[in-house]
């Protein structure tokens, strides 16, 4: 078994142990810099006919990441190696945080996952080709992904807003904190580096819905 099998199976229990020892936590995870793409972007980049090559089951059941890795060119500077996460969807989006963004010269837009009207455009690069997006780009509102099951329980529902407070050495409350409910969706919440680095983030921290 390597690594990163053995570190999603002990998500996984500690979701279980947590859920078990007190109803209203769950666990909190941090997402770095990342990119979605089309098919046809991932053809564009990699040839015709090729398939992203899973390496990692992530939390929510069917993604994962990917073997493939692409450069996220910018105005001010680039980011090598950055992780596509997979599979293929209906449109590209290159995920960064607020501080990713002054690094290389785009301007941060906070958006919900796929709505990305309105957004900056990027570059993206795998050795001698270019894939540019005219729009894409955005920083992630941080999120919890819930099923119905889990939404009646925390009395919440789908595109509503709650505080969550974050139990770890440095503890914190974030605001605007956007419910998604999907019967496919596995319990977790999202945040990405600026904010993990903000509360002290570490695997296994969970947090809790703030009435």
């Amino acid at each position: 078994m390597d690594r990163n099998e053995l570190e999603r199976i002990i998500r996984e229990k500690l979701q279980e142990i947590m859920g078990a020892e007190k109803d209203d936590t769950f666990m909190v995870e941090a997402s770095g810099r990342h990119v979605h793409l089309t098919k046809e972007h991932v053809e564009a980049l990699f040839g015709e006919g090729y398939e992203l090559t899973p390496v990692k089951d992530l939390s929510q059941p069917g993604q994962f990441a990917a073997k493939e890795r692409v450069r996220v060119i910018g105005p001010k500077g680039e980011f090598s190696n950055v992780a596509i996460l997979g599979p293929c969807r209906n449109f590209s989006q290159v995920e960064l945080s607020l501080t990713d963004c002054r690094e290389i010269g785009v301007k941060g837009v906070i958006r919900e996952s796929g709505k990305i009207e309105g957004t900056p455009g990027i570059l993206l690069g795998v050795g001698d080709k270019y894939v540019h997006l005219d729009k894409g780009v955005i920083v992630a509102k941080r999120h919890i992904h819930m099923t119905r099951e889990d939404a009646e329980r925390f009395s919440v529902k789908d595109g509503e807003t709650v505080k969550v407070k974050i139990h770890s050495d440095r503890p914190l409350i974030f605001d605007d904190v956007l419910i998604r409910v999907r019967d496919s969706f596995r319990l977790s919440m999202h945040i990405d580096f600026d904010e993990a680095n903000s509360c002290g983030y570490i695997s296994g921290v969970t947090g809790s819905i703030e009435k």
